[in-house]
């Protein structure tokens, strides 16, 4: 979807009274879309979901774009403390139940937030994983929301044409062989014969957090 075309759909939604939102991790390729939405509408809030797990150069990253764009970002966090995030054995649900802290720490938060708005603007492509490949531009979500994904037929090649075209600052892990960049337990370098997303929960039987799989009504 070209940017003429995610204006006017943004203006559709807003002319039947929707609340929409956004959410974003602020890695690089995640600029673009929040570039476009601060060239229609900075009032959007842009949801951070911040886990407590993030890299400091993510935090850091984070506040430098949204005042470079003028968004209204709004950290998200869990409502279970992290004392109470560990397993039996009191070690963190990272180190032995990933999939369960990223429900307490991600998907959890982001349905609250559903419930109060109509449609999530997210910037998923096809892309990325088999699982993105197979969403529809727009598509039910929980509580009676929609998932709007304009970014969905990108690819790298035009993420890297908007990013040189409007001089969008880069994540500055990148320069140290980070690519996919999330909560720092779960993040590695990405080695030369790996995907994208495999340098997230390496050795791990997973690629999604839960936010694009449980947040989608099947």
């Amino acid at each position: 979807m070209d940017f003429e075309s995610f204006q006017t759909k943004i203006a559709e939604y807003q002319a039947h009274g929707k609340k929409l939102f956004t959410s974003s991790s602020f890695q690089s390729h995640s600029l673009v879309l929040l570039h476009m939405l601060s060239r229609i509408d900075r009032s959007i809030p842009v949801y951070f979901i911040n886990t407590g797990y993030h890299f400091p150069e993510t935090i850091r990253f984070r506040d430098q774009v949204t005042e470079q764009f003028g968004l209204n970002t709004i950290d998200l966090k869990s409502e279970v403390p992290k004392i109470m995030q560990r397993d039996r054995e009191g070690n963190l649900l990272f180190t032995s139940d990933p999939d369960h802290c990223c429900y307490i720490n991600k998907t959890q938060p982001m349905d609250n937030v559903l419930r109060s708005h109509d449609v999530w603007i997210n910037g998923v492509r096809a892309d990325q994983s088999a699982v993105r490949a197979a969403m529809k531009v727009e598509q039910p979500a929980p509580n009676g929301t929609i998932r709007f994904h304009p970014m969905l037929d990108w690819n790298a090649k035009m993420i890297w044409q908007y990013q040189k075209e409007y001089n969008l600052p880069r994540h500055p892990l990148e320069e140290k062989g980070y690519v996919s960049i999330g909560c720092e337990p779960c993040t590695r370098r990405l080695d030369p014969n790996m995907q994208e997303r495999e340098a997230r929960w390496y050795g791990l039987k997973k690629v999604e957090c839960g936010l694009h799989t449980d947040l989608v009504t099947k």
